[in-house]
């Protein structure tokens, strides 16, 4: 039988991050070989990894990064909020934000996509961390910006780390603008699209489904005041205007940034910033992941649970 010296331990664990008798056991079977451990490892991690699966994992972080004229940001999902303050689990996020835009809004291009200095592509080193860390984890969505002239700006709430956070934005702007300026505009536009939870941009990009179930209900309300058809068509058309839009258009909606007056529209505000950039701006788009959003968490049965665990 092959001799195992502890420094061969330490060097797999250091490489692996498995536990020390797992990595001693990984060794003897191998006779030592390293790679081999190493493959032997992340088999029997894979293996443990599967059966954590079908466990919600609705915490973990936002992730954003931008350079100049582009940015990505991805979403990266645990099963508790103690693993997204675990050091690794950040910097996974870190990385994969880095890498994201090159996936360009694809995330099956991202997942594919090799993560400098691992040798493993984003999907492959999640499910190692799964191994590691011991929670379901997964990178579920990912999208990115990019302008030919102009900023990309982003901004994180509820920061966890630089570039990670609970709720994360990126916006692009598109002007001749001073660029420096220009990016500080676009990240109290963010930090507004936090806040403010806008649907879109301008009324033209609205979801018609979204537009037509809240002219219902206004139509099916206006029509209870007797008055005719054709008043009632203005009466809700006047309501679409001045209240669904005016709450989920981003141009629209009352300014709440820095600066702002509680009264100045975000469109209002655009227009006094270009007098000081000397150059028209335009919001090209936005994206806005609030972590966890649309993820039906199973609400869990604790006495249950416990009582399972014990056998009663």
């Amino acid at each position: 039988m092959t001799a195992i010296s502890a420094g061969q331990v330490k060097q797999l664990r250091d490489k692996t991050g498995a536990g020390m008798m797992d990595c001693k056991t990984a060794l003897t079977e191998t006779q030592g070989d390293m790679e081999q451990a190493v493959d032997w490892l992340r088999k029997k991690g894979l293996s443990k990894a599967a059966t954590k699966a079908g466990r919600v994992a609705a915490e973990g972080l936002v992730g954003v990064s931008v350079a100049d004229q582009s940015g990505a940001i991805v979403e990266v999902n645990s099963e508790t909020d103690f693993v997204a303050r675990n050091d690794k689990f950040q910097d996974m996020v870190r990385q994969i934000g880095a890498v994201a835009a090159k996936a360009n809004g694809d995330l099956s291009k991202l997942l594919a996509t090799p993560l400098p200095g691992t040798g493993a592509k984003v999907e492959d080193y999640v499910k190692d961390m799964v191994a590691t860390i011991g929670e379901n984890m997964a990178v579920r969505r990912t999208a990115a910006l990019s302008v030919a002239q102009g900023a990309v700006a982003e901004y994180v709430h509820n920061k966890a780390a630089d570039g990670l956070g609970k709720i994360g934005v990126l916006v692009a702007l598109e002007s001749k603008g001073e660029p420096k300026a220009l990016a500080a505009l676009g990240r109290q536009l963010a930090m507004h699209v936090v806040a403010a939870s806008p649907a879109a941009v301008s009324a033209d990009e609205l979801d018609p489904a979204l537009v037509a179930r809240e002219r219902a209900i206004y139509t099916e309300q206006a029509t209870q005041s007797g008055k005719s058809a054709d008043i009632v068509a203005k009466m809700v058309e006047g309501r679409l205007r001045k209240e669904f839009y005016q709450q989920v258009v981003l141009l629209q909606q009352t300014f709440l940034g820095a600066g702002g007056d509680g009264k100045a529209t975000v469109e209002q505000v655009l227009k006094d910033a270009e007098k000081q950039l000397g150059a028209p701006v335009r919001v090209s788009k936005f994206v806005r992941y609030a972590l966890g959003e649309g993820i039906d968490k199973k609400e869990e049965d604790f006495a249950a649970e416990v009582a399972k665990a014990v056998g009663r």
